[in-house]
């Protein structure tokens, strides 16, 4: 087996972009989405409740973020003093503000008020205790540092999806793409769709990971990454093929063990 990609989010539930190597951090690929987006509220806002949140490109330069987007020009981006705390799935944590640059930006993208929000402590937000241990650590990804998918299994999914319409009349749709699920891997070489499921340990070049579960997967899943248009796939046929305790699964959770860099093409060995 491979590593066939790596893929990096800047700011949360923007679009993300592929890179050739990263450096594995304790709580995620570094830089990886140590931004989100909050609304007039100061709740968080995803592209699960804003799909034109897709549209928005987020590169980083060492430091300094910049923004690329249909609707206006780039925007550099520079943190500024102002924090708030804002609650991350449950968990409150303290993130500065990106100042009224970068609120005016995204909130003309959104077509709604939004400000843009920064991790400058990766260390202040713990894993979930019932899967990681007291020392772990997440930036602002929706659990755990990173995410792994298989090519395998994402090929015998349109597959179940090719047959799903067939079966209903419908046209035989393009097969999806694994940006629907976002993840931060991607292995090649899986002899069997979905053996991931049973992995506990995994090595990716010199990194080793600890699987912590599947990740459970939403509605941001059925929004199309190039039109923002949402349908009912992938989770019509994932509930009919891939549900168990109240959900639907596709991929799995990793924590590193150490820090280090991984590159595409990389081997990845099951431990």
């Amino acid at each position: 087996m491979k590593l066939a990609s790596i893929h990096f989010y800047p700011v949360k539930s923007t679009a993300g972009h592929e890179v050739d190597e990263a450096e594995v951090q304790p709580w995620g690929l570094a830089g990886d989405r140590r931004y989100l987006i909050t609304d007039a509220d100061g709740k968080i806002l995803t592209a699960r409740e804003e799909p034109r949140l897709l549209a928005c490109l987020a590169r980083l330069d060492g430091d300094t973020l910049t923004l690329t987007g249909p609707h206006a020009e780039p925007l550099r981006v520079t943190p500024a003093a102002a924090m708030s705390t804002v609650s991350v799935w449950g968990t409150p944590v303290e993130l500065t503000d990106c100042g009224e640059d970068a609120a005016a930006w995204l909130s003309e993208l959104a077509g709604q008020p939004v400000r843009l929000k920064w991790l400058d402590d990766p260390t202040r937000r713990p894993v979930d205790p019932a899967y990681g241990r007291p020392e772990d650590r997440v930036s602002l990804a929706d659990a755990y540092p990173l995410l792994l998918t298989s090519s395998a299994s994402l090929a015998r999914l349109n597959d179940w999806i090719t047959e799903t319409a067939l079966e209903r009349g419908e046209e035989a749709p393009e097969p999806l793409s694994m940006r629907r699920f976002r993840p931060n891997v991607v292995i090649d070489g899986v002899a069997t769709p979905f053996a991931e499921d049973q992995w506990k340990r995994i090595r990716i070049g010199e990194i080793d990971f600890r699987v912590t579960k599947g990740c459970d997967r939403c509605v941001l899943t059925t929004v199309d990454p190039v039109t923002y248009t949402k349908g009912k796939e992938p989770i019509r046929t994932l509930s009919r093929h891939r549900k168990w305790d109240g959900k639907v699964w596709f991929g799995i959770n990793l924590i590193p063990d150490t820090p280090g860099l991984i590159t595409r093409g990389d081997s990845a060995t099951i431990l």
